[in-house]
């Protein structure tokens, strides 16, 4: 079905409000949900609220502060306090900027959190004030290594972004052909998963969701995607994770910020970021191939198109679910955060 995006923002708002959220952390996770939603990931999007309550009901929402435990003037370690990590992240995301254009370069940690949402949203974030960023996040083992049927690492996303003239550079990417989200939002529409990207408990191929998420996802890439997995695991550790996670609990969070200017003018940097995106884009495709793109130019247009038509498709299961969650709206409720939110940019400007 599809909706307007005020209502959705409006609808996520309220489900998590329920779960027992404050009005501000409610209004920034939903932020990152319905900017999950615009770029086409519906798996981490509404549906994530859905997730949430189900985390909050094995392990009820404590709500305890986020707090920095250790700081210097280029790094910050963060206890997350166990909340979600759309509010861990943005807070690490937050300091590593604050210091990052203070000093030039900045290293934080955040562990003891879970649910870190598209790293690409705090890649945004940190482009926007001319800083490049380094991002990985750990998680639950999910995935099981290369030549192996048994979770080792999480799905764990790594993240590159860098400013650029006509907007930033992003890469952002998970280890595994396909995401923890992707196998729940499958559990609940009632579908298979593609062959060959899962292993029940036994290690036998399945595109049961159920039984994958009781056994375990294949890296993509062979070795390649499971040496990645292996790295960003081990850089969580570094942010303050164990090495191997309980079920959706203790992910460790680790962001490198800095200035370009510190090698250079930034402007000259941004500029060749931007001509350089231009070259990728000319590039020949193969003969009968689609036009060849930047990493994250897919999700940008996407973005685009349904700001400028104002509407989301979402799955009526999911949609009734969350619907049901939220409960009726009470007098129109509205909710805004600081103003370094991402996507009220994106509202705003209609970029």
């Amino acid at each position: 079905m599809r909706i307007g995006i005020e209502e959705a923002r409006h609808l996520a708002v309220r489900g998590l409000r329920g779960l027992g959220l404050p009005d501000q952390d409610a209004a920034r996770v939903a932020e990152h949900l319905l900017d999950c939603e615009l770029r086409g990931l519906g798996y981490a999007g509404l549906a994530r609220v859905l997730s949430i309550a189900e985390r909050f009901a094995d392990r009820p929402y404590q709500g305890r502060p986020i707090a920095v435990v250790s700081e210097t003037p280029v790094s910050a370690r963060i206890d997350g306090g166990d909340n979600v990590g759309y509010l861990v992240a943005h807070e690490a995301t937050r300091v590593a900027i604050g210091k990052a254009g203070a000093s030039g370069i900045a290293i934080v940690g955040a562990n003891n959190t879970w649910y870190t949402g598209m790293l690409s949203f705090y890649a945004e974030m940190a482009a926007s004030a001319d800083l490049a960023v380094m991002i990985a996040s750990n998680a639950t083992p999910w995935v099981a290594p290369a030549g192996g049927t048994e979770p080792r690492f999480g799905t764990n996303p790594i993240c590159f972004g860098f400013p650029g003239e006509a907007g930033p550079a992003i890469w952002d990417i998970g280890i595994s052909d396909i995401i923890h989200a992707q196998a729940v939002m499958a559990r609940r529409l009632g579908q298979a998963l593609p062959e060959g990207t899962a292993f029940d408990a036994e290690g036998r191929p399945t595109t049961d969701p159920v039984a994958a998420l009781g056994g375990a996802f294949a890296a993509w890439g062979g070795h390649r995607g499971s040496g990645l997995g292996i790295v960003v695991q081990i850089l969580g550790m570094m942010a303050g994770s164990p090495a191997m996670p309980d079920h959706l609990t203790d992910f460790g969070f680790l962001i490198i910020a800095f200035r370009p200017d510190l090698l250079g003018p930034l402007d000259l940097f941004k500029g060749k970021v931007s001509a350089y995106a231009d070259l990728i884009r000319a590039t020949r495709p193969v003969e009968g191939g689609p036009v060849v793109r930047m990493p994250f130019d897919r999700s940008a247009a996407l973005r685009a198109a349904c700001l400028a038509e104002g509407s989301i498709e979402i799955p009526d299961p999911v949609l009734d679910a969350v619907r049901a969650l939220a409960g009726p709206p009470a007098g129109g409720f509205q909710s805004k955060c600081d103003g370094d939110l991402v996507m009220e940019r994106y509202l705003v400007q209609g970029r």
